[in-house]
């Protein structure tokens, strides 16, 4: 088979930005290989989108029409329109597209279809002779620890100091969780996600019945957990490389850097926790009143709190006046990857989602780990225990954390003199110049669409479509 020959691949994340966008991303790598892409998302997912399609020529968007499920809200189609709570709802939604995606796939026939929540598209790709890649937006490291087949065998008697360690043979000792975060993934067993479907039961399905499971990620980082997992699930596992953003053509907005060019090199504290974490009012008030604790310039964007329709009425009582001129909570949509990239910006404090840890590690500011839910928390363990980029912010045997903690992180990796920050300071510049060398990126997205060949190659019989 010519190598060369150009690829039909159809992509189905699930409804919610941070995974419809790291598709996207993706997508434009491989459009620009020469692939065709056909990427199914709902409208108003598209209308994101679409600015950051750098290739419409190869890349075309389907919308997909989202059934209302109750007790949804009128027109949810992201889990971006809905609370935390909610969420699962909207999976039962996308569950109900199932016909819809059954009927443009038999109409399309693209050789492979990247996936992640939608547990039944190996059964509805088998059946119409079309190749399936779980492609994951999480780190192989939070799914080798959580969700290896050892770990899934105890089904519902896994308990909370079974995963307080690694699986056996997980590569990395040092990797655990803390008995409250252990009881949140333990609790996570018997919750529903969609249609009547346990999360896990889900999980499992989408991960045992692909043909290769892809992540977004590089063997410089991540090598030893990719080798894991391909071992525990025994099927190919394929590395996108580090997938870096193409630089935007637009400029950083004035309304959104608060005049960040008014303050010294590397002094700005950036917060940032991503358009799906909402904290609880106590924990919001301490992240701010953390940030005013620092004295330092800060610039934090935030969704209000839960119970609050702004993050204005949740700030506490005179905070805006003690800050004015020099701190701002914003509650909208910012430029993330052009703020990064300000001169400004000496600190970065985030949830550690693999999406803006992709972005923070490619820029110079230092970076404060504090993690909320699922895979952020092991994403954090990795990045402070195991790489050392950054420092994670302390919390209690609840997995509260105060101002005193928030600060004392900020101050740490800020520190100039400090061993600690020269350490991760020392780390960051490396793995920096690592992913920024554009022989790296090339040579991981060459050797995916090789791999992704061979994977289509038994079924297509060497005649492309």
């Amino acid at each position: 088979m010519d190598s060369s020959h150009p690829l039909h691949i159809a992509m189905f994340p699930w409804f919610a930005m941070g995974h419809q966008t790291a598709f996207l991303h993706l997508s434009n790598k491989l459009a620009k290989k020469g692939h065709k892409i056909t990427f199914f998302t709902p409208q108003k997912a598209e209308s994101k989108l679409k600015p950051f399609n750098l290739h419409p020529e190869s890349i075309t968007f389907i919308t997909i029409t989202v059934p209302h499920v109750d007790p949804l809200p009128p027109n949810s189609q992201t889990t971006a329109d809905v609370p935390y709570p909610l969420q699962p709802h909207i999976m039962t939604a996308m569950d109900l597209t199932r016909p819809d995606i059954e009927s443009h796939l038999l109409n399309l026939k693209p050789h492979i279809v990247f996936y992640d929540f939608t547990h039944w598209i190996p059964s509805v790709t088998k059946a119409l002779g079309i190749k399936c890649l779980h492609y994951c937006t999480a780190s192989s490291v939070m799914v080798g620890y959580t969700l290896s087949p050892a770990r899934y065998s105890k089904g519902k008697d896994l308990t909370e100091f079974d995963l307080m360690e690694p699986p056996p043979g997980y590569p990395d000792s040092s990797i655990k969780l803390f008995q409250h975060e252990a009881k949140s993934f333990a609790a996570k067993r018997t919750e529903y996600f969609g249609s009547n479907v346990l999360f896990y039961d889900r999980q499992s399905i989408a991960l045992n019945e692909a043909d290769a499971l892809g992540y977004r990620t590089c063997r410089e980082i991540e090598g030893p957990y990719l080798d894991y997992i391909q071992k525990v699930f025994n099927k190919p596992v394929l590395a996108s490389g580090p997938v870096i953003l193409e630089k935007p053509n637009s400029c950083l907005e004035e309304k959104g850097t608060y005049g960040f060019n008014r303050f010294e090199k590397n002094s700005v504290v950036y917060c940032c926790f991503g358009s799906e974490c909402t904290l609880k009012p106590d924990q919001f008030t301490e992240l701010v009143l953390g940030l005013e604790l620092t004295g330092k310039p800060f610039f934090a964007a935030l969704k209000p709190p839960f119970g609050f329709a702004t993050v204005e009425e949740a700030l506490p009582e005179g905070f805006k006046k003690r800050v004015a001129g020099k701190g701002a909570v914003f509650g909208g949509w910012v430029q993330q990857q052009l703020i990064l990239e300000h001169s400004s910006i000496g600190c970065f404090i985030t949830h550690c989602g693999s999406g803006s840890l992709s972005e923070a590690l490619v820029n110079k500011c230092q970076l404060v780990l504090l993690p909320n839910v699922g895979d952020q928390i092991l994403n954090a363990r990795m990045m402070g225990n195991n790489l050392k980029v950054g420092v994670e912010v302390v919390k209690d045997e609840n997995g509260f954390f105060t101002k005193e903690s928030v600060c004392e992180a900020v101050k740490i990796v800020m520190d100039d003199e400090n061993e600690i920050s020269k350490e991760v300071r020392g780390n960051h510049a490396k793995i920096r110049e690592m992913l920024l060398n554009k022989d790296l990126e090339s040579s991981y997205i060459d050797t995916f669409c090789k791999k992704l060949q061979e994977i289509v190659q038994e079924i297509i019989n060497g005649v492309f479509m």
